[in-house]
C-alpha cells in the first residue's frame, strides 16, 4: 500500500523532479511534488512525495530526515491526510458573512436600493 510523505524545509530551487530523484535511493517513488504559490509559480517550500510501501516511506524518513538537499535541511513525516474543504472562504453562509451568502443577485443586495431614490 502507497505511503504519502510530507517534505518541509524545502530550498525555493528545489524541483518535482529533484525531490523524486534525491528519494529514489530510498525506494520506488510514485510521485513527488513541489508545492508552488499559484500566483508567482515559486516554490511554497514544502512538497509531497508517495512511496511504493509503508516500509519505502519509513526507510525514507530514517535515513533522510533532518538530511541536507539543495542546501537546505528537509523534514520528512507521514503526511497527515487532508480535512475535506467546504468552501465560501471559512464564513458562515458561504461568504460575504451575512446569512444566506451575502451579496449578489440572489440575496437582494446588489442590484436594487432599499429606498427610492431621489434624483
Amino acid at each position: 500500500m502507497a505511503a504519502k510523505l510530507y517534505i518541509g524545509g524545502l530550498s525555493y530551487s528545489t524541483t518535482s523532479e529533484g525531490l523524486r530523484e534525491y528519494f529514489a535511493q530510498c525506494g520506488n517513488v510514485l510521485s513527488a511534488t513541489v508545492i508552488t504559490d499559484r500566483f508567482s509559480g515559486q516554490s511554497r517550500g514544502f512538497g509531497f512525495v508517495e512511496m511504493d510501501s509503508n516500509e519505502e516511506a519509513n526507510n525514507a524518513i530514517s535515513q533522510l530526515n533532518g538530511r541536507e538537499l539543495d542546501g537546505r535541511r528537509i523534514t520528512v513525516e507521514i503526511s497527515n491526510p487532508q480535512a475535506p474543504r467546504t468552501g465560501g472562504g471559512g464564513r458562515p453562509g458561504g461568504g460575504g458573512g451575512r446569512p444566506g451568502g451575502g451579496g449578489g443577485r440572489e440575496g437582494g443586495y446588489a442590484h436594487r436600493p432599499s429606498k427610492p431614490v431621489r434624483w
